[in-house]
């Protein structure tokens, strides 16, 4: 089949060719008819097979007709890493070229200016990260209410890299009636569920078994001590007809640990990996693609979506943790029809990584040996042996027969025999040494003192101390004042008491001033 029977216009079949490709790949030549008819597809196939492609072309065919407004693009490609939107945006560019196609980049790392004054001429295509995207909705700068065609372009790395509630928030703002496309290279129960949440009556493709790495790419492992790894690595690359490769490490601090261990004994490298500056990541990556550097030493940030023409070996220096990551890191390499080489450098303790990976491509990884070098074996999990290789737990003791005799009872008490305990030993006082006495010190005797009684005195009652007595207070008749009592107690006889009610044994001085009385006609 050519691409010629796929549907795609003239301008299309002509920028195909001078690409140099002749014929489709199994996913192309089933989902570019799907996508031509407006259906919505679920495409799965392994990686490096060219699901960028089998989007990229009928998108163009279907956007030539239309025009675009400020703010408003006509599709979306969301992409899990700024590589892989900078890849599908160099496909747009070469598969586009005779299309009057305008795109828009949106990636973390760039500012902010650029990018909107890109979108206020107007875009047919935007291919953005999901972080980046929000960003500009949030700020106003864009709006997704007349994106006619929307593509999910790695859904599986996205959800391993937590980008699924972000992609969920963005769909919301796009219209109901559209095309999705979603393209993943495993179908794990998440990914399912979120293609039966976003697509309507899709046409699912499948090409290849889930996670299944190239046919073409041929595999090695090697076990070594984990202080000889960096020694395996020097001397595999000397050895092997390296024209370019990736060597992968787990995490971006061994990125840079080994990047410089490999340019101190003069390999020509650069590294990669998440946390340099956007301006670094596109230089490294332009001058690994043009030739002029041939290692890179890279995070699993270059694993996915990272189209390196001609890439002869992947060298994975760590062994992945997921074994789906080990699947992507060497479909580097063996694309587009060509042969490559993967080598794995793995420690005795990768056992359990090492046995899920082959579970999951269902054979086994040769093992090699490199001279100078000594092979370990690997070590599996507590029980297992790992297809017979490596060491075993060892096996539980055997419990003796037990007699076909009839119950032992229990002995008595009296029968029991207790072992006596060994008599303790004094130790031996070693005199070889003379002993000084230790010198007299006079002992003071304290004096004897007679108990002294004290006499009891009688006790003598004292008398209460006698209350002042006050004299009573002239008050002159028919005259009311506030310092005047109460009618009713102005002729009562106070006897012996004379201390006024409510002020205590205390009378204030100004009390006892005597009040002169004035006469009145």
């Amino acid at each position: 089949m050519s691409f010629s029977e796929l549907g795609l216009s003239p301008e299309v079949l002509q920028a195909v060719a001078e690409a140099g490709y002749a014929a489709p790949t199994p996913i192309q030549a089933q989902a570019i008819p799907q996508i031509l008819r407006g259906r919505d597809v679920l495409g799965c196939a392994q990686t490096g097979t060219g699901k960028t492609a089998s989007f990229t072309l009928p998108m163009i065919d279907i956007l030539a007709a239309g025009r675009s407004r400020a703010r408003m693009p006509r599709s979306l490609i969301l992409g899990p890493t700024r590589e892989l939107a900078t890849q599908v945006s160099a496909s747009f560019e070469t598969y586009g070229k005779y299309h009057k196609l305008n795109m828009a980049l949106l990636i973390g790392g760039e500012g902010f200016a650029e990018q909107a004054r890109k979108l206020d001429r107007g875009v047919d295509v935007l291919i953005a990260t999901p972080g980046r995207l929000l960003d500009l909705i949030e700020r106003g700068k864009i709006l997704l209410s007349d994106v006619k065609v929307l593509v999910i372009d790695e859904a599986d790395r996205m959800l391993d890299m937590g980008f699924i509630p972000d992609v969920e928030r963005i769909v919301g703002f796009l219209p109901k009636i559209r095309q999705t496309l979603f393209f993943s290279a495993t179908m794990p129960p998440e990914i399912r569920r979120l293609a039966d949440a976003f697509l309507m009556n899709p046409k699912e493709i499948s090409v290849a078994p889930p996670a299944s790495p190239a046919a073409l790419v041929e595999q090695f492992m090697i076990v070594v001590d984990p202080v000889e790894k960096r020694e395996a690595l020097r001397r595999l690359i000397r050895q092997e007809e390296v024209r370019n490769a990736i060597v992968f490490c787990n995490r971006k601090r061994d990125v840079d640990i080994l990047h410089k261990s490999l340019r101190k004994h003069g390999f020509d490298a650069l590294c990669l990996h998440g946390d340099m500056a956007q301006s670094h990541r596109t230089e490294a990556l332009e001058l690994f693609k043009s030739g002029t550097v041939h290692l890179m030493v890279a995070s699993d940030v270059a694993a996915r979506g990272l189209d390196v023409h001609g890439l002869s070996h992947v060298f994975n220096f760590d062994v992945p943790i997921h074994a789906e990551d080990y699947v992507h890191r060497i479909g580097r390499t063996g694309r587009a029809g060509r042969e490559g080489r993967a080598f794995t450098i793995a420690s005795p303790e990768d056992g359990r990584f090492v046995d899920s990976i082959e579970k999951l491509i269902g054979k086994a990884i040769p093992r090699i040996d490199i001279e100078g070098i000594e092979s370990q074996n690997l070590v599996y999990e507590e029980g297992r042996g790992g297809r017979g290789r490596g060491r075993k737990a060892a096996p539980a003791a055997k419990a003796a027969p037990r007699a076909a005799a009839a119950p032992v009872k229990s002995p008595e008490r009296s029968e029991i025999q207790v072992p006596e305990k060994p008599a303790r030993e004094t130790p031996v006082r070693d005199t070889s040494r003379r002993e000084r006495p230790a010198p007299e010190t006079p002992v003071r005797e304290a004096p004897v003192r007679e108990p002294q009684r004290r006499e009891r005195r009688p006790r003598v009652a004292e008398a209460p101390p006698a209350k002042p007595v006050i004299a009573p207070v002239p008050i002159r008749a028919g005259a009311p004042s506030r310092s005047s009592p109460r009618p009713e107690y102005r002729n009562r006889d106070y006897g012996d008491d004379m201390s006024p009610v409510g002020f205590g044994d205390d009378l204030p001085a100004f009390l006892r001033r005597p009040v002169k009385t004035v006469e009145t006609r």
